[in-house]
């Protein structure tokens, strides 16, 4: 993520790997104040070990696009709610990079940064079956979670 205040939104992420049982590192790296930290984090993950990268970022949010620009590793950016223009000022940072260097774009805030996860896992289930059989049944619980009618007491008038 591209500063502490990013946190209260990337946790949500970090929490749904936790309950997948996925492995992960959260790092504070920034594209602006920090270059040759994202550069040396970035040309050296792979050798690391990380298979996906998931990158939160507020305002200009360069973080996830200059991130794909060093590796080749799947990027997803996580565009944070920005007190601007609550978040569109990131989304629009990240959704429009150029041919050639591919970001996958999430939603702005918390949805982004859960959904964020569930893709790196399912991408990461790819070659692991118990990781596949623990997205499938996170997405079964999931479904069971809907009720087929509303309910008197939903809150809703």
């Amino acid at each position: 993520m591209g500063s502490q205040s990013d946190w209260a939104t990337m946790r949500h992420g970090a929490e749904t790997l936790d309950a997948l049982g996925v492995g992960y590192e959260a790092r504070i790296i920034s594209a602006h104040r920090t270059p040759d930290r994202l550069s040396a984090f970035a040309k050296g993950a792979e050798a690391e070990g990380f298979q996906v990268i998931v990158a939160g970022a507020g305002g200009a949010a360069h973080l996830p696009g200059m991130t794909a620009a060093h590796t080749t590793l799947p990027v997803l950016g996580v565009p944070i709610e920005s007190a601007a223009l609550s978040g569109m000022d990131s989304l629009l940072s990240i959704v429009q990079m150029p041919g050639g260097v591919p970001v996958g774009t999430l939603a702005i805030g918390k949805a982004g940064a859960i959904n964020a996860a569930l893709l790196a896992a399912a991408i990461l289930a790819r070659g692991d079956a118990d990781l596949d059989a623990r997205v499938k049944e996170w997405r079964r619980r999931q479904t069971e979670q809907v009720a087929e009618t509303p309910s008197d007491d939903a809150g809703t008038k």
